[in-house]
């Protein structure tokens, strides 16, 4: 569903180099050679003050996150794309919306006896789209229902990652792009070795989050009342 497809071994190394740079009356250049010197305790130190507390979500560190880069491909379901491509803080292209990645199916459909249901329209909309796709090409998209999947890439500083999957995270997201955005941060912990980046987006909620947005709208209501 998720892959990092590319990212700089070094960007941990440049971001720190960064983080120093408005603090210094050094260049560039000199800060970076520092920054590879130091142990992965003096760097962490460094990010540390540069991050601060982090109280919530809205408090972000500054422009030195954007010193590193990462870029995923990702294969989801149309409406979790369409949640996501609403950022405005990344760069993000599209396949053609199609059929043939095939759809998702919640399991709750099959414990509310609708399954059969929702069978029969994605088969529908997937006839239609061949359909249309033979006569009328640029149409065809329009048939595709929002449970198939399209397959889109995201490239995105930490900053902007740091943005993004805090947000998009939270446990009353959706749980398809909650997913989506989960698999993005182990990767930069994981895959990137950015492990120090990706523990200064604390706000990252891993939880299963059951029930998030129906007890976020519950909540709500009882402030509306």
């Amino acid at each position: 569903e998720v892959t990092l497809t590319d990212f700089d071994p070094d960007g941990e190394v440049k971001v720190v180099a960064a983080a120093l740079y408005a603090a210094s009356a050094l260049p560039d250049d000199q800060l970076l050679a520092i920054a590879r010197k130091m142990d992965d305790e003096a760097r962490r130190q460094v990010l540390a003050a540069y991050v601060g507390e982090r109280e919530n979500r809205r408090h972000r560190p500054g422009r030195a996150f954007e010193r590193t880069a990462y870029r995923f491909d990702v294969l989801t379901d149309y409406g979790a794309f369409r949640d996501l491509q609403r950022h405005r803080l990344l760069t993000l292209e599209w396949q053609p919306l199609t059929t043939r990645h095939g759809h998702v199916t919640p399991d709750e459909l099959a414990e509310a006896g609708a399954l059969a249901d929702w069978t029969r329209v994605m088969e529908e909309s997937a006839a239609l789209h061949e359909a249309l796709a033979a006569a009328v090409p640029a149409a065809a998209p329009y048939a595709v229902a929002m449970a198939y999947r399209v397959r889109f890439y995201v490239e995105l500083n930490a900053r902007e990652a740091m943005h993004m999957i805090e947000l998009r995270t939270a446990p009353q997201g959706h749980p398809a792009y909650r997913r989506v955005c989960q698999a993005m941060h182990r990767l930069i912990a994981e895959q990137a070795g950015h492990r120090e980046l990706a523990f200064a987006m604390r706000h990252v909620d891993h939880s299963g989050a059951e029930g998030g947005r129906l007890a976020a709208e519950r909540a709500a209501e009882r402030r509306r009342a």
